[in-house]
């Protein structure tokens, strides 16, 4: 998968806009840095051989400038000889070297802008890799705050679950006690009618406390629900 299709949509690339629609974000920034990266060693590997096009389209010019003073000191030497035939003869590989020099130059000055172009692509190219890395580091470190976060409330909401379990049992084994209370006032007693109304009246009073009991307990779950 790839972010950009050429050498322009890299340095004219607006990252955050690519990354305010990207899923994931950290992939994209990862996707990015290596197509960045690969696209530089392109870049500089072209640089490279413009630079040794460059030396040596130097030479050949240092060259041809010799040649160009040697056939003008043997038009020179020609004249002092009375030879003119030879003067123009050497007159005219001159004008040819001068000629090729020339041409040689016009790919000279080619290269040399190519070069600077190359130059500034890279510096350009570098600024984007360098913002790149950077969202990297911002975006991992978000994630890596964002975990610890959700660690952090994950254990404090798993500590109130088990804290809000362990007061529920406590307030149901009090219920439980309540109503053995209830259950033990008829163990071992007769059955007469005085009896009957005491453990009615009894009965009522633990029923109320009962009833008080019931209504805090679901009071307190609901409130460690809520939390």
């Amino acid at each position: 998968m790839g972010i950009f299709t050429r050498f322009s949509d890299i340095v004219n690339s607006n990252i955050n806009a690519i990354l305010d629609k990207a899923e994931d974000p950290e992939k994209i920034v990862r996707l990015m840095i290596q197509e960045m990266e690969d696209t530089l060693v392109e870049v500089r590997s072209a640089a490279a051989r413009s630079i040794a096009d460059k030396k040596d389209l130097n030479r050949k010019l240092e060259s041809l400038d010799r040649e160009l003073k040697d056939w003008d000191d043997k038009a020179e030497l020609a004249i002092r000889k009375d030879r003119e035939d030879l003067a123009k003869a050497a007159l005219i590989e001159k004008s040819r070297v001068a000629q090729a020099a020339e041409a040689l130059k016009r790919d000279y000055m080619a290269v040399d802008d190519g070069l600077a172009k190359l130059n500034d692509d890279i510096h350009r190219l570098e600024a984007k890799l360098e913002d790149a890395k950077a969202r990297q580091k911002a975006l991992l470190a978000r994630h890596k705050t964002a975990n610890s976060r959700l660690a952090a409330r994950k254990k404090i909401h798993d500590y109130k679950i088990d804290d809000a379990m362990v007061r529920f049992e406590q307030y149901t084994r009090r219920i439980d006690d309540v109503e053995g209370r209830i259950e033990a006032y008829d163990l071992g007693l007769p059955k007469d009618l005085n009896h009957e109304f005491a453990s009615l009246e009894a009965e009522e009073s633990v029923q109320e406390e009962l009833a008080e009991l019931k209504r805090r307990v679901r009071g307190n779950q609901s409130t460690a629900e809520a939390e």
